[in-house]
Formats: C-alpha cells, structure tokens, sequence
C-alpha cells in the first residue's frame, strides 16, 4: 500500500485540518512479560493440551501499521485509529 507523507487531516489539538507529516512508528521492544501470560505459560508446560489447547501457529499474517500524523502548525503528533494490517507499506 502507497500513502503519501503529507496529508490534511483534522488536527486534535489545534481543532482545524491542517496539513501533516506521516511517519511510521518503530518497533517497539518488549522488556518484561506479562504476569497473566507467565502464568499461562507456566500452566501449559509439560501438559500438552490441558488445561488449554496450545495456542502456536494462530498468529495473524500482517501486522498493524502505526502511523503517527505530526502537524505542521503546532507540531504536535498524534495517531488515527487503531491502525490496520497490510503486508507491504510505502510512504511515498
């Protein structure tokens, strides 16, 4: 998916469509783990499919895009949506 890098949208803090600079946001890296999923790995060890079926192999093929929108009066960013899943991304 193309999407141009400068784009006019509604601005949350200045309360007008401004133009804005698009950006992908980087991975981020996960330090600790969840205390749930420890949990949950510590229950699945050594136990197969019991008390839950093994989850492996269900993950989803794409991955959300993050975009951040920085606008060009007050230079605040901000994102839209949730994201949405795309294999190939391009700002051109």
């Amino acid at each position: 998916m193309k999407y141009p890098k400068r784009v006019k949208i509604f601005c949350p803090y200045c309360h007008k469509h401004t133009i804005h600079t698009v950006e992908q946001a980087k991975k981020k890296t996960r330090r600790k783990m969840a205390q749930g999923q420890r949990r949950f790995l510590r229950k699945m060890k050594g136990y197969h499919s019991f008390p839950k079926e093994n989850p492996r192999g269900r993950e989803k093929p794409t991955r959300k895009i993050d975009l951040r929108f920085k606008c060009s009066v007050c230079n605040k960013k901000h994102t839209k949506g949730s994201g949405f899943r795309v294999k190939k991304f391009e700002l051109k």
